[in-house]
């Protein structure tokens, strides 16, 4: 079999250095490139023409999940393999959805990793063993009036108010500033029909984002 020419896109790089460490050491893999977002992961797909993108999801600016959906769109063969340390239905599904050929959590192991990147490079999808059944019954069940979509980083912003941090504190861990964790909070407030910070709470604590 041809090497597999693989993308690795994240926003922090010491991660894509440990995967490019782990995949140089294959035979059968090949690193044709590195992005640290989804804009940027966009012009190296075209240029480069990869076999699989390996996508962080949630990073600054354009996300993965609109970064998959762009890539799906415009280069179809491209098989994009989601790269999260979220395995709740509401983010894997969208993913999925948006054209994922299937994703790997952070905290798999180096096997698990290989596996998800030869299986989607050959047969075109991976889940995870233990999360496959779930999520595939997930997919297929009709949603009369589906729940709004969080980002991934909408997500993270409301785990962490639901947390009870500032928003000074929210912005010092996830590296951003505490005016785009106001604007956050105000999308998370819009798109949930939702109208203070104690409704967010509620909110995460019903769904399971946070432990009551």
């Amino acid at each position: 079999m041809p090497e597999i020419r693989v993308l690795l896109v994240d926003d922090h790089r010491i991660l894509r250095e440990g995967l490019r460490s782990l995949l140089e050491r294959q035979p059968d893999i090949k690193v044709v490139g590195e992005a640290g977002d989804g804009l940027e992961a966009l012009r190296k797909v075209a240029l480069l023409q990869p076999d699989v993108v390996v996508m962080d999801i949630a990073m600054p600016g354009m996300d993965g999940l609109e970064a998959t959906a762009r890539i799906k769109k415009e280069h179809p063969q491209v098989r994009v393999l989601a790269l999260t340390q979220y395995d709740e239905e509401q983010f894997i599904v969208p993913l999925l959805r948006a054209g994922a050929s299937g994703y790997v959590l952070k905290r798999a192991g180096r096997k698990e990793v290989l596996q998800a990147i030869r299986q989607v490079a050959e047969e075109g999808a991976f889940l995870p063993p233990q999360a496959a059944r779930q999520v595939l019954k997930a997919m297929q069940e009709p949603q009369e009036e589906p729940e709004p979509r969080l980002t991934p980083r909408e997500a993270e912003v409301l785990r962490l108010v639901a947390q009870g941090k500032t928003n000074r504190e929210i912005a010092a861990l996830l590296g951003i500033s505490p005016k785009t964790v106001s604007v956050h909070r105000s999308n998370l407030m819009a798109k949930l029909g939702l109208h203070s910070s104690t409704d967010l709470v509620r909110y995460a604590i019903r769904k399971g984002l946070v432990a009551p």
